[in-house]
This record gives C-alpha cells, structure tokens and sequence, in this order.
C-alpha cells in the first residue's frame, strides 16, 4: 500500500470542511484559545510559498492546543478594501469589488486571466481554520461595524484628568454647568475659554465648531502626503524614497481639510502597555519611538516685528495694535537656553508667511516649494544633507531679550513637536552642522559655548553626563538636572514656559482620497458634519463609472450620481435634490485602509451577529488573542492603531481587556532562489556559469521553473520564453550542459523566482509543503527557499508511512514495545511538546526524522508505539496523519485525541555499556545495571572469558572502577 499524498490530503480536506471540524465554540467547558494570523490583502497575484510560513506555524500550534484539550479559535477572512485593487479597476477597467472577489474565490477575470483564488489555495495546505467564520471588510456586513466604531469616536472626547474617553454628552453637561476653563481634555490648541452662560448662548453650529475641537475623531486642516498622480494622501508607509511605493508617483507635502483621529491621546497608555504584552523587544522598541515620549519644557519666543519700518511707522500713525507672534518650541534641554544662538522653523510652519522679511520672501518660497517634494520620512532619514533659509525675522530670548535670528530648515517636521526647534549648536550635533554649513552668512551669528571645561571647536557635546553650565547666567555652575530644574521655574515665573512631556506620536490622518474603502457615516448641514443614525447602517459604497478623481478635483466619490443623505426618508438618495433642507450631501472620503483592520480579531468572536459587532458574552468568552503571529512590517502602522481602537473601545465598555494581542511572533520572510543566465555583451549568446570567468557578461534573471534541482537550464522552455530568446545561442559546460547561476534575493514575480505552494502540493502534497517549511530554520528568521531541499522531507513522509504499511497493507501489531522503542517514543514527545510551546518548529521535524528513523532500525510496529507517534506527526502534517488514524481502525478525527504524555521513566538509563580497559587501552565492553556496587562490578567482570583471555593466567595489580563511567585493569 502506496503513500499518495493527492488522494489521502483531498480525502481529508472534504471531510474536515462537511464535518466542520474546526468549528470553534462561543460557550464551551473547555478553555478556551484564540490563535490569530495577520489575514492577508488577497492580490491577484495570489500565493507564493513565503505567504503560507506564519499560517502554518499558527495552524501547528492550533492543532497542538486542540490536542491538549481547547476550544481553539483560528479564524481567516481578507483585508479586502485598498489602494491596488482600486488602481488595477483603474487600469483594467474593472469593479474593484468583482476583481477581489476573484482573487479570493477564483476564477477568471475581466482580462482573461486565471485567478487561482485565495480560498483555494489556503484549503489545499490543510489549514484548521473555522471558515464559518469568515470576514471580507470590504463587505457591508462588516464595514457597517467599522462605520458605526466611527461614529462613536465621533461622539466621544478624552478626560486627561481620568486617562480615559467618555461619551460627548457628558462633555456637553460640563459646559452647561461651568463653561471649558477647568476642562482637562485631549483638544485642539488655542481653544477659546468660554462659561457656561456663553455656552448657552452659542448657536447650535457655533457649539458644533467648539465640539469638533474635542472629539475623538474631528475635521482639520492637516499637513499630509498628497500623492497628484494617483489623487489621494498616502500615509508615511506606502512611501518609498519620497515617491508612492504603488507606481512610484511623486509625493509632496500639502494642507488639506481631513479627519483625523486623537490617537495622540492614548500616548502615554500604548506606551504602558508594552510592559504587559509578551512582543519582541525590537517591535516594542519601534514602538517607543514612534509615539516617542520627552520630559522638558514648552518655551514661547516673542517674535520682532518683521515689517518694514515704513510699514511700521504707518501702523503706529494709524493707532493699529502691532500683531505679536510667538514661537513655540519644546524643548528636552532647557538647561542651555542660554546657548541658543538660531531657530528653526518647519517649511510648513503657520507663521514662515507671516514673519518672513520681504528681501527673503523668493527665497523663502522657492524653499518651501522645494521642500513640499519630499516626504516626512525621507527628510528625518537623510541626516547628510544640509538645506535651509533665513526668513529675515528674528525672535526675542526670554531671559537676554537679544535678537535670535529665525530660519527655516527641512530637518524640522511640522507634525513634530511644535514645527519649531531653538538651535543650540554647543550642544546639538545637527544643530552644530546647521551652523557651521551656513557659517558667516547674514542671520548666522557665532556658535555659543555655555559648557565649562568642554571644548566645542570640532564637535557639539551632547551628553547631558557630567555638565556644568556656564556662560548663562543664573543658571552658571549647575548640573544638567539642577539647571533643567532652575531654567522651568524662571521661565515659568516670567509667563514664557513652563514643564511639559511632550509625545512624538501624531493624530492619525483617517481620510483617503480612494474610492475602494470603507464610506464615512457623514453627511453634511451648514458645512458641519453630522453623523448617520446607527440603525440605517450600512451606508453602502454606491456605483461610480471612473474611480478617478472629478474633473474639478473632487475624490471619486465625487462622480457618483447616488449619494445624498435625505434625512426625512433616511436614505441615501440623488445628488441632484440636494436642497440643503432635507437633503445633504455626503462625504465624499473614505477611509483608510486599516479602518477595518483595527478591530477584526473581535468580529471573528461572533462573525453573524447582524445587530453588534460582537455580544458581550462572545467578547468576554474569548477576551483577547492568545498568540498573533504576522509581519513586522506593521510596527507603527496596523499593530498601533489596533491597540488605540482597542483601548478606545475598553474605555466605552466594549471591548474586555486593554490589549487586544497577548503574544505576537513575527515570522521571517522565505527568500527566493533567483536564476541567472549569463550573456556575452552585445550578442545573443549565453555562457554557462562555469566559463563565464574572464567573459564580459551580462546576468539576466531567468524563471526558476526553467531550472532543475541540479541548476541546469531547460535550453528549450528558455529560447521559447521570450521571442529574442528563440535564436539565442549557447556555450556549455565539459558535460555539455548549461548551469544557471543562483542568488538569494526576495521573492517576486519581477524576479522570476516565484514558487506557488499549489506546485508543491501538485507534486509532493501539502503535508511535506508544510513539515518543509517549518523545518527551513526558526521562525522569525529570513531563510532562502530551496525546492531541491524538499524531496528530503517527501522521503521522511514515506518511510513514515512504511512503519504502518508495505506492499500488503497494515502491518501495525499488538506486539509488547521495546525498551528501544518506548526511549524512541517518549524523547519525541518531550522535545515536541516543548518545541511546540517554544515555537521552536523546525527542531521537532528534526526529531521526528530521528524517531522514524530509530524505530525503522528496531523494526517496530506496535501500535503502542505507532498510535501516539500519529498524533505527535498531526500538527505538522495533519493529512497523513489523519489516515493513519483512520486505518488504525478509529472512526473519529485524529485532531482532538488527547497529547500523548510524557514519561520520564523510558528515558531513566537502567544499563550502562561500559568500556573495559587494560592498562588504559579498550578491548571490549560489557553492559551492566547501573545500580551494582564496585565489588559487584569487579566480580562480573573477573569471571568474563574476555578478561580471563587478555589476563592470560596474570593477576592484576590494581582494578580502577568508577560506576557508571570506567573500567580499568592496571599491571
């Protein structure tokens, strides 16, 4: 009886799916465990064996807590909705919403082309996942849960005093009672003070205006990436080197009304919260920096006048009130106030119009136009370049009152901090380059020393170890601590500072200029937003015939016919009976791409309840995520913004813990195995790999499947490929063949490289797919994928499978195992247990060749032995192991018999082979029980033929015995 992997995993895969095997269940006695992976955004492109590594890593350990007695949750769906799917419908002409259902599900596009479909190839690797709890966030069964999260962030503000959000209504009866003043919010800068009789007094549009300065999610005029060629704000990580990473459009900086979302409110608590998640450090520290916490001071810098005196003296003949600007500036190092001798503001910073000097206006401008080009990212990564431009004006110091020269730099963000740096070169290295670069130019003033005992002249001393100030003042011979302390209180005392912790993290832009993304519950009266009624959700993304922007720049959604909200039939109707009466128009945005993404682990709790995105009691069963297990790419993006939504939805009383993923493994990338062929310079000639040395030569990448496991070249699929390849010419190696080169480069179908799993289950199955890839090196390291490497695991499936069958059938007995065989047995189940609990996977595949190879010598086949070793190989390669179950004669699945145990007792050593030695040379050895004495030892060994041999009739002169270890007979 033949191992056939097609037949036995098809077998399987229809069983588990009628049977629904992996259903997990919302009330259970068992405990429960939720294993999550990252689901994928489904391209048409499909899967490569790279894709599935996580899956499988998280399906072995699903299995494995199955196995100990869980109700596991291991749930898929599709991060549907996104920029791709909407530029190919804008290329091909296709419903953005027809080609992602065929990447999912299969099929053949508009185009022509053969879409494997996600589903397909995810069922075909054996996968436990519970389908019948599938999420696509682009469906509006879904989105309409996103929507409504929306909106209660919209009705919602954030207490500093409590660390917590509350509904906006409570916000309201504060102002009712006692107007803003003793308010502590999360808000926007420079709010109003008012009382509570003014409040009342308010219009409901103007009490409409105050409140979007304090809601959770609000309308604001926000520096973002705006991306012309693809018309939309891209956010920092879908850029690449200042172009968009899809299509490599330009990027450039510019002002926009968007939402946003207070994310900046929970700061200090996702920082707290890594102390309580079990993530590696490297993503807690990413992190870190990201929201970038500070303790120092807020300083406020009065700006001269910047007019001419003309102007000036025109002013004061008017009696008009000079406008008094100030800059502000946060600061970690208020010890050296002292020491600033420059500012610097960011290009986009509101004031750069307003203090700029006529004489430098061009240049000024000619600067920020400049600057606009380039996006945030790339300007805090390049630390080699130096630009910037004196505006002209000059700032007053708090404490000498001397002129500080103001200039604007790129190196200042206007997102970061308050856009505005006081540049202390003495102490600063970028701030020292700044000032050496623009040395001796007008509005560049001397580098100022303000450290005793320190020399400066080569380089800034930025360590705030063994200061002692000087040069400034009050604050003359003090450390950096004392000195911080002293320069807040004065500055404080005087009304231009005060002590402030200060975070990096920004509010998070939520608008997109797309079409193919979640719709916004927001329809608009007066020009203020109000938000749909939850219980006519879902607001459905309508028909548009171009997913382009409108001619007169609108989003796309702009060129759609339907989409007015008629607030007297609640309903989304005509944009031509917009009357501003009953009738409004919609918002034109959509959300980001991780709108949907930020809260899916919850909709799989309870994945068809049509009325709340989840129950509480699914909620509270399930709680969290057990084990996550996704990219690292998604540090600062998905894995941040998942953790405020979560929080937000704790503080509202949804959501059961502070964090939504106890423990996140970040798997490594499976590299590709590039081809190359190797063309002589301008000919059409091609050189074997082995003769290129001394040729001048051009590598091309070629495809893989062109090329054997011992790298030779299929020379006629190869001049077939490509139409200036047919006449192309060769020169082989001394075995007349042609060998490719070979690199390790990313997978990618530019580089020809590309394995799909459905040829690796096509030809060897799913299950040595499966047991190759956890056995190509740990985890969470980058390792290079090798298909001539995978006929080793095929060969361990086979000999496995001869432990239970030959030509005939079942040889599995009832035979009594051996001590051989238990020690086998029972060392495979500790070290695959503990690997598994480790996530240490492909040390267990390492075992499980050496236990079939052990028991294959014993020639076992108990069915002591050989049952439980079905069950250790289920994880891994559930296929197989399903069938040796079944034909061991069990009419359930094999998926939740219980673990095997461990038994310490098989691997207790009774015996001891020890090696006996004459005079220090071995000749023979002898296995005895480890618990006889020296003398016992002694005696055994005296009346042994062997000695008696080697003795010839002599009397040692001394026996040396050390039990467990030695034998020696000396003289």
């Amino acid at each position: 009886m033949k191992y056939n992997p097609n037949e036995i995993e098809a077998k399987w895969q229809k069983y588990w799916a009628e049977k629904q095997t992996f259903a997990a269940k919302n009330n259970s006695e068992k405990p429960k465990h939720y294993v999550l992976d990252m689901f994928p955004y489904p391209s048409g492109a499909g899967l490569h064996v790279g894709h599935p590594l996580g899956y499988i890593a998280s399906d072995v350990y699903s299995r494995f807590k199955r196995h100990q007695g869980f109700n596991v949750l291991h749930p898929m769906g599709y991060d549907s909705f996104g920029l791709p799917a909407e530029q190919y419908a804008i290329q091909t002409g296709q419903r953005p919403e027809d080609t992602t259902r065929v990447n999912i599900d299969g099929g053949v596009d508009k185009e022509g082309k053969q879409i494997a479909g996600y589903r397909k190839q995810l069922d075909k690797i054996g996968f436990s996942f519970d389908w019948a709890r599938e999420v696509r966030t682009s469906n509006p069964d879904y989105y309409k849960h996103t929507q409504w999260i929306f909106i209660q962030l919209f009705n919602s503000w954030y207490c500093r005093k409590q660390g917590q959000a509350f509904d906006i209504s409570e916000l309201v009866t504060v102002f009712e009672e006692s107007g803003n003043a003793l308010v502590e919010a999360v808000c926007d800068d420079n709010v109003a003070i008012f009382t509570a009789d003014e409040w009342k007094s308010y219009s409901e549009d103007q009490k409409e205006k105050i409140l979007l300065q304090y809601r959770m999610t609000y309308l604001a005029e926000t520096e973002v990436n705006w991306c012309p060629g693809l018309g939309t704000v891209l956010a920092n990580d879908e850029i690449v080197n200042g172009v968009s990473e899809r299509g490599g459009f330009p990027v450039i900086r510019k002002k926009m009304t968007q939402w946003s979302m207070r994310i900046s409110a929970y700061a200090e608590r996702l920082l707290q919260g890594l102390n309580d998640i079990d993530w590696s450090e490297s993503i807690k520290e990413s992190q870190r920096n990201w929201i970038g916490k500070s303790v120092g001071a807020l300083v406020k810098f009065q700006v001269s006048s910047s007019k001419s005196q003309e102007d000036a003296q025109s002013e004061a003949a008017l009696n008009v009130k000079p406008e008094t600007n100030y800059i502000e500036v946060f600061t970690t190092r208020p010890d050296t106030i002292f020491g600033v001798t420059f500012m610097t503001l960011a290009p986009e910073h509101d004031l750069v119009a307003k203090i700029t000097t006529p004489e430098q206006k061009e240049a000024v401008e000619t600067y920020i136009e400049k600057t606009a080009k380039r996006s945030e990212r790339e300007r805090m990564a390049d630390v080699k370049t130096i630009s910037g431009v004196f505006t002209g004006a000059y700032a007053e110091h708090p404490f000498t009152k001397e002129p500080i020269p103001v200039w604007i730099g790129d190196y200042v963000l206007a997102g970061y901090g308050t856009g505005a740096v006081m540049a202390v070169p003495c102490g600063d290295e970028r701030d020292y380059a700044f000032a050496n670069f623009f040395k001796g130019q007008n509005g560049m003033p001397e580098i100022k020393n303000i450290f005793a005992n320190v020399d400066i002249s080569e380089a800034a001393y930025g360590s705030k170890d063994n200061v002692e100030i000087a040069n400034s003042d009050f604050l003359n011979g003090l450390n950096y601590k004392d000195a911080t302390k002293k320069a807040i209180a004065k500055l404080e005392e005087i009304g231009q500072g005060t002590g402030k912790t200060n975070y990096r993290l920004r509010d998070a832009v939520f608008s997109r200029q797309r079409y193919w993304g979640e719709p916004f519950p927001v329809y608009y009266v007066n020009g203020l937003p109000k938000m749909i009624d939850a219980q006519h959700l879902p607001i459905i993304l309508p028909e548009v015939e171009k997913y382009l922007p409108t001619e007169d720049g609108l989003p796309p959604l702009g060129n759609a016919a339907v989409w007015a909200w008629d607030t007297a039939k609640s309903a989304v109707v005509s944009t031509e009976l917009i009357d501003n009466v009953t009738i409004f128009p919609l918002e034109l945005n959509t959300m980001p791409g991780w709108a949907g993404s930020s809260w899916y682990w919850m909709r799989y709790m309870d994945a068809h309840n049509e009325n709340e995105f989840a129950s509480k009691e699914a909620l509270a069963y399930w709680e969290s995520v057990d084990l996550y297990i996704g990219g690292s790419e998604h540090a600062t993006g998905h894995l941040l913004y998942s953790r405020f939504w979560n929080k937000f939805l704790k503080d509202k009383g949804f959501a059961p813990t502070e964090e939504p993923f106890k423990k996140l493994i970040n798997q490594g990338m499976i590299l590709g195995t590039t081809a190359y062929v190797y063309r002589l310079e301008g000919t059409n000639t091609f050189v074997s790999k082995n003769k290129i040395e001394g040729q001048n030569v051009q590598p091309i990448r070629v495809d893989v499947h062109f090329v054997n496991s011992s790298d030779e070249l299929n020379i006629e699929k190869f001049k077939a490929w490509r139409e200036d390849f047919n006449t192309a010419e060769f020169i082989f190696d001394e075995n007349g063949k042609y060998i490719v080169g070979r690199e390790v480069e990313k997978m990618s179908k530019s580089y020809y490289n590309v394995v799909t799993p459905d040829d690796i289950c096509a030809e060897y199955g799913a299950d040595t797919l499966r047991l190759y890839e956890m056995f190509l090196g740990p985890l969470e390291q980058a390792k290079p994928w090798n298909t001539a490497g995978i006929s080793g695991v095929f060969g361990f499936l086979k000999k496995l499978w001869r432990l239970y069958f030959d030509d005939n059938g079942l040889i599995v007995n009832n035979d009594e195992p051996t001590k051989d065989n238990l020690k086998s047995l029972h060392k495979t189940i500790k070290k695959v247990a503990d690997d598994i609990e480790n996530f240490s996977f492909n040390t267990s595949v390492s075992q499980f060749m050496i236990c079939v190879n052990e028991l294959s010598s014993q020639n076992c086949h108990s069915r002591t032995i050989l049952e439980p070793l079905a069950i250790l190989v289920s994880p891994y390669a559930p296929h197989i192991a399903e069938e040796l179950w079944s034909q061991l004669g069990h009419t359930t699945s094999i998926s939740e018999v219980p673990f095997p145990v461990f038994e310490a007792k098989h691997l207790v050593e009774t015996n001891k082979e020890y090696p006996v030695s004459f005079n220090g040379k071995m000749r023979f050895t002898i296995e005895l029980p480890l618990d006889l004495t020296k003398e016992q030892i002694e005696e055994i060994v005296m009346k042994d033929e062997r000695t008696q041999k080697q003795l010839d009739g002599r009397t040692p002169n001394k026996v040396i015995i050390v039990p467990g270890k030695i034998i020696n007979l000396v003289g």
